[in-house]
């Protein structure tokens, strides 16, 4: 019994536009939680500005990413490449804690950041990876399938 590899290509599927989109807010969360570490170790008014920007960008864009991965899921050619219930949940989900997260930074001072806004960045970066893996694990069996 011989085992075939077949990939799926842009060739016969689409480009997904959220590929544009959807990267960024997992950069700009991560940056959010580097910049509130660097709140909370030195006290510098700055860096709580840099992560209530960051946060903004990456709620911004994002909301653009999930529009784009509606638009991606009704269009035919691009719906094998999603990525997923799961993920997208997870997205989600993390976008909503990330508008949570952006309200609590709204607040002045050492309070907005230290540590609600702290653990709530810490929250967000987790959701982000576990969302990463959860896209990843069904690409992957989606551009690999095995046929016998």
């Amino acid at each position: 019994m011989t085992t075939t590899y077949t990939t799926t290509t842009t060739g016969r599927a689409g480009f997904p536009l959220r590929t544009f989109f959807v990267p960024f807010p997992f950069v700009c969360f991560t940056l959010a939680l580097v910049t509130d570490i660097a709140y909370w170790r030195t006290s510098f008014l700055m860096w709580s500005n840099f992560s209530s920007w960051l946060l903004f960008f990456g709620l911004i864009v994002g909301a653009v990413g999930l529009l784009a991965g509606l638009v991606d899921m009704l269009r035919r050619s691009t719906r094998i490449l999603g990525p997923g219930w799961a993920a997208a949940i997870g997205y989600a989900l993390m976008l909503a804690v990330a508008v949570v997260n952006s309200f609590v930074h709204a607040g002045d001072g050492w309070t907005a950041v230290v540590p609600n806004g702290l653990i709530l960045s810490v929250v967000t970066v987790v959701l982000a990876v576990l969302t990463v893996i959860l896209a990843a694990r069904r690409r992957s069996r989606v551009i690999w399938s095995v046929e016998r």
